[in-house]
């Protein structure tokens, strides 16, 4: 009964009534899972559901096999909207749908939008036949029904602004991941480059909207895509390695999530990543549990380096340092503006190169604009930085030499 995993439901974050009305619908017929699935392209696609969905392989996306066959019968009655025992009445052993299935018994309805519009099947499930389950149990699946019709109206946009957003990711995953620019990493008493970060490049406009590259790695999440994405990115970024000149590390970065599930078993077969910094980004709310951990202490053990962005920016933060231990800890570019002036940034500043010296790492301060903050931030103890002051992103691999370099500061600090 079930197939792929489509593009639109796997994507539908509808309002809670929604859900809480399938919970309602699969406990008064006492059902394993109440679901809700929509007619796209002459296949129905299960957007959402309530209960044990997956003992019966359903989960949110997955086409339901043979459910234009299903669709069609239960519009045209040719099998029962309801059975108690669906192994044992003829009728419902007619659709290879329900065959597929351990079916004992089920309830139905087709669903119409608040414009009259088809929209798919509202359907109960359970793997044990239901004597108690009667014809007119149908009359409370259709109340259901009737409550669902203005929801399906904004769960149809929904499904159709998601799945132009997944079409649009998936497009750039199948066509080898965005583009990539290159940004120095450089120290900063000397302005000799140690490293570049490579930064995601998106076309600016795709399906009719403009999107930042913070709003792609977003929209990503939204539609499941982020691990995609991000390997993608990564996949794309590494191809350089091999043409970066001598000793050069190359930063890419990954989201918490691909870190802990799939990353390792990517880097594994990497040549050069020894050469390799995974900079663990802050695009998603995360905390640093076992499963990270572990994670992070395997690709250490591949000889990658570990940096963590966006320090200094909340607690949080904080409890990542010290669980994970970063080889490379970024401070983030709201503690480098203004760091000239404010006495409390360089102080924020300074207990992280101290917390670094105690781990055994490295501080590289992110968004250095000026040449006081990057007198500031030497004065603070950090010796690498990050910025437009320092180098701009750029599609070259081979780093221009800032142009500040051979203007030192007005004092002097041993490296």
């Amino acid at each position: 009964m079930v197939g792929t995993v489509e593009s639109g439901a796997r994507v539908i974050e509808p309002d809670r009534k929604v859900t809480d009305l399938l919970d309602v619908l699969r406990q008064h017929l006492g059902m394993d899972v109440a679901a809700l699935a929509i007619w796209q392209d002459r296949q129905l696609v299960v957007q959402l559901f309530a209960g044990d969905g997956r003992s019966f392989g359903l989960v949110p996306g997955i086409t339901i096999r043979n459910g234009g066959e299903l669709y069609r019968d239960v519009q045209d009655e040719r099998i029962p909207m309801v059975s108690g025992n669906a192994h044992g009445y003829a009728r419902a052993r007619h659709s290879s749908a329900l065959d597929e299935l351990d079916v004992g018994a089920y309830a139905m309805t087709t669903l119409t939008d608040g414009r009259d519009e088809p929209y798919g099947l509202l359907f109960c499930l359970t793997h044990e036949a239901c004597p108690t389950l009667q014809e007119r149990h149908q009359q409370f699946v259709q109340l259901i029904a009737t409550f669902l019709r203005d929801s399906l109206l904004d769960l149809r946009e929904m499904w159709q602004t998601r799945s132009q957003i997944w079409s649009a990711i998936s497009d750039v995953i199948d066509s080898g991941g965005p583009g990539m620019a290159f940004q120095p990493i450089v120290r900063l008493d000397t302005g000799e480059v140690g490293a570049v970060e490579a930064l995601a490049r998106f076309s600016a406009r795709s399906g009719g909207r403009i999107r930042t590259t913070e709003e792609w790695f977003r929209d990503a999440r939204l539609v499941g895509l982020s691990t995609e994405l991000d390997l993608a990115a990564i996949r794309r970024a590494v191809a350089v390695i091999p043409d970066l000149p001598p000793g050069l590390k190359l930063a890419v970065n990954a989201s918490p999530s691909t870190v802990a599930t799939v990353l390792g078993e990517f880097v594994k077969d990497l040549p050069h990543r020894d050469r390799l910094i995974i900079e663990i980004t802050e695009h998603e709310n995360y905390t640093a549990g076992p499963e990270t951990v572990l994670a992070v202490g395997h690709l250490r053990d591949l000889g990658v380096r570990i940096a963590i962005d966006d320090a200094g920016t909340g607690y949080s933060g904080l409890e990542k340092l010290v669980l994970l231990r970063p080889d490379v800890i970024k401070i983030d570019q709201v503690l480098t503006r203004g760091i000239d002036v404010d006495p409390a940034r360089r102080a924020l500043t300074a207990g992280l190169v101290a917390l670094a010296g105690e781990i055994g790492g490295t501080v590289i301060a992110e968004g250095i604009e000026t040449r006081t903050e990057r007198d500031a931030m030497l004065r603070s103890g950090v010796h690498y930085g990050q910025g437009y002051y320092l180098g701009m992103p750029s599609p070259s691999l081979v780093p221009r030499t800032p142009a500040w370099v051979g203007v030192g500061p007005s004092w002097r600090r041993a490296p």
